[in-house]
């Protein structure tokens, strides 16, 4: 019988020989645009010295120039211009979601995708099977972590970064597709990256900015895994499910391999990775979704004398802990990981699709004292629907005495809520518009739409230069 990778592998290689659905070639390329707006954004970013100290840091190693790093320019090996361009995509948690594993896929595994695309000269119909089999292996992973019964992840029980964990995997995957690696090799490159994986993710609660860089080191780690791979570096054939492998390392042996590898080619994960529509932890985006119902039903801070936001219980270890970090972030970048700091964002009025980049560029006294006010509890229902949709309740308590509340069961651009494709654009726009001329974003954006026809993917890292 195949082993686990062999049968990732097969199904990836699959993609890449006889292409994918055309509803999943279609969702890859807004992932794509999405990444690229993501990554322009990020040098906008007043606190965003991760991504500048990640290139400063491999442009002392040198090495073959191969592949663009996005908004900037500089050619560098594959590897190097995957991490600088995954901690880009990962700096502002604005990437997006996979649902219920609760994991960021594309931050990793397009950065990934587009430095080997560029540096094998491969088409754009490639580039979309390669990042199309990534993300899903990248997503099986992470749902075969996934315990119905308690509705969480291992890796998060245990302080892992899933995302980082997974999404080397989903990199190396990807990447060695677009090397022309044969279902044999793709199982090796995966194998290989099995033993770079890592991310802690303590960042979230007390601050630290080595958590942008998780997406950055997973696509480095999986290209050059697809590099190894291809020189005849192998992995163990039972990296996943075997004594010393991949499931008995991160998570004492227990896993669902259903969830793993079940429907393979026929039921796709990829499709419930949700958009966010604001820049900030997705956990927070019920609570913001609420916040903005209060406002515009005439709502005004200045009348806010206590509110109680009530959350699955499983993330208030992320959005509410410790209460003193929460109820005054240290930092704008910690105040996406915080419940109280969210709401009186949103309440205080946010841009773009409801917050936008703008809410988040330095911590605002008058949102600070607002979340002064917030107290975070875990709410019955939205712990019974976590995490196949975040939801959540927002209770406000006035100055006169009277109360007023909104419940979501679904954050706006959830399974229930999916955003549009004329808001992902805007959100796109706004992003990459901080980065460059209006009319060089328009000819981004269609090249993006172009992208399954174009006959080679490096056009598009040549659009992303900024000035």
């Amino acid at each position: 019988m195949p082993t686990h990778v062999e049968r990732l592998a097969a199904f990836a290689a699959g993609c890449r020989d006889r292409g994918v659905p055309d509803t999943v070639r279609d969702d890859v390329t807004g992932r794509v645009l999405d990444v690229l707006g993501n990554c322009l954004a990020a040098y906008a970013d007043p606190a965003g010295d991760a991504g500048p100290a990640v290139l400063r840091a491999v442009r002392r190693w040198g090495g073959t120039a191969e592949a663009t790093v996005i908004g900037d320019g500089h050619r560098l090996p594959a590897p190097s211009a995957a991490l600088v361009n995954g901690t880009l995509a990962h700096s502002l948690d604005y990437d997006d979601t996979h649902l219920p594993s609760v994991l960021h896929p594309s931050a990793s595994v397009v950065p990934a995708a587009l430095a080997a695309a560029e540096a094998t000269g491969a088409s754009g119909s490639a580039l979309v099977s390669a990042v199309a089999a990534g993300i899903e292996v990248c997503a099986r992973l992470g749902m075969a972590s996934y315990l119905p019964e308690t509705r969480t992840s291992l890796f998060f029980e245990r302080g892992q970064h899933a995302t980082s964990i997974c999404g080397t995997l989903g990199a190396a995957v990807a990447a060695g597709l677009l090397f022309g690696l044969p279902a044999e090799g793709v199982a090796h490159a995966a194998g290989v990256a099995a033993s770079m994986g890592s991310g802690l993710i303590e960042a979230n609660r007390t601050g630290g900015t080595v958590k942008r860089a998780h997406c950055g080191w997973a696509a480095h780690a999986g290209v050059s895994a697809a590099v190894l791979a291809l020189e005849g570096v192998t992995g163990p054939p039972t990296v996943l499910e075997g004594r010393f492998g991949f499931f008995q390392a991160w998570l004492d042996g227990r896993y669902d391999a259903e969830a793993l590898l079940s429907g393979l080619g026929e039921r796709w994960e990829l499709p419930r990775t949700v958009y966010k529509p604001y820049p900030a932890n997705h956990f927070t985006h019920p609570a913001v979704d609420c916040a903005l119902a209060l406002r515009a039903a005439g709502l005004s801070p200045e009348d806010v004398a206590a509110a109680e936001l009530g959350v699955a219980a499983p993330v208030l270890r992320t959005i509410a802990e410790p209460p003193e970090e929460k109820a005054r972030p240290r930092s704008a970048y910690h105040a996406k990981f915080s419940g109280p700091y969210t709401v009186a964002a949103a309440l205080l009025g946010g841009g773009g699709l409801g917050l936008d980049l703008d809410d988040f560029a330095a911590l605002d006294p008058a949102a600070l004292a607002l979340a002064a006010r917030v107290r975070c509890v875990a709410d019955e229902r939205a712990s019974e629907l976590f995490p196949r949709s975040f939801a959540a309740v927002l209770r406000v308590r006035l100055r006169n005495g009277s109360t007023v509340e909104h419940r979501v069961d679904s954050s706006r651009g959830g399974p229930e809520r999916p955003l549009t494709r004329e808001e992902l654009e805007v959100k796109f726009r706004s992003n990459a518009g901080r980065a460059l001329r209006a009319d060089a974003v328009e000819e981004l954006l269609a090249a993006a739409r172009d992208l399954p026809s174009a006959s080679s993917a490096s056009a598009l890292l040549g659009l992303t230069r900024a000035g």
